[in-house]
């Protein structure tokens, strides 16, 4: 019986934090479930096979394992780094001499402001734009008004044709009664 073989692992390194990551995984996306992330950190350039060959070794004898060591060392990827990434020390405060050129500086004389800008076209943009708004209410105004006595004379209108219809209508029922009881027919 053949024995199933391995899937081939790949490594891959990336920066999380203060430590530098490798895994040696099947694929992409294997190394990301391993990181534990869910963005493509491939697709932006955050994460990157490698070929090291320190790297490699360290990944594969630990296969879809997070190796780390501290950003920027040369240290072998350990499953638990002891080393703490180094950090830089703050700038230091400039000696006495600098520091009274620093504030000779901040004592000298401002520039003048330039003046401030001419709002004038501005100003005559807005005007413009708020009259037109203006005179569209007022004609929307108007609009709603004739509208509605528009509408009025329509109501008014239907109204008086029912009225005349329905005497119509009774006048000519009254009189097709009259007919037939003199003998006419339809």
């Amino acid at each position: 019986m053949a024995k199933p073989r391995a899937p081939k692992l790949k490594v891959f390194q990336a920066q999380f934090g203060f430590y530098d990551t490798v895994v040696a995984a099947p694929s992409r996306a294997a190394a990301m479930r391993v990181w534990g992330v869910r963005q493509n950190v491939f697709a932006d350039g955050q994460a990157r096979e490698i070929t090291d060959e320190a790297a490699v070794a360290a990944a594969i004898a630990h296969p879809e394992t997070v190796l780390k060591r501290p950003v920027g060392s040369s240290a072998p990827f350990e499953l638990d780094p002891a080393a703490l990434p180094k950090v830089p020390l703050p700038p230091r405060k400039p000696p006495p001499a600098k520091l009274e050129a620093v504030k000779s500086a901040a004592h000298r004389p401002k520039a003048p402001e330039p003046p401030p800008a001419d709002r004038t076209a501005l100003t005559r943009a807005e005007t413009l734009l708020h009259e037109i708004d203006e005179r569209r209410k007022a004609e929307e105004a108007e609009f709603r008004a004739r509208q509605g006595a528009l509408d009025a004379e329509r109501k008014a209108a239907q109204l008086a044709y029912v009225e005349q219809r329905q005497a119509a209508t009774a006048s000519l029922v009254k009189a097709r009664d009259a007919y037939r009881k003199a003998g006419g027919k339809d």
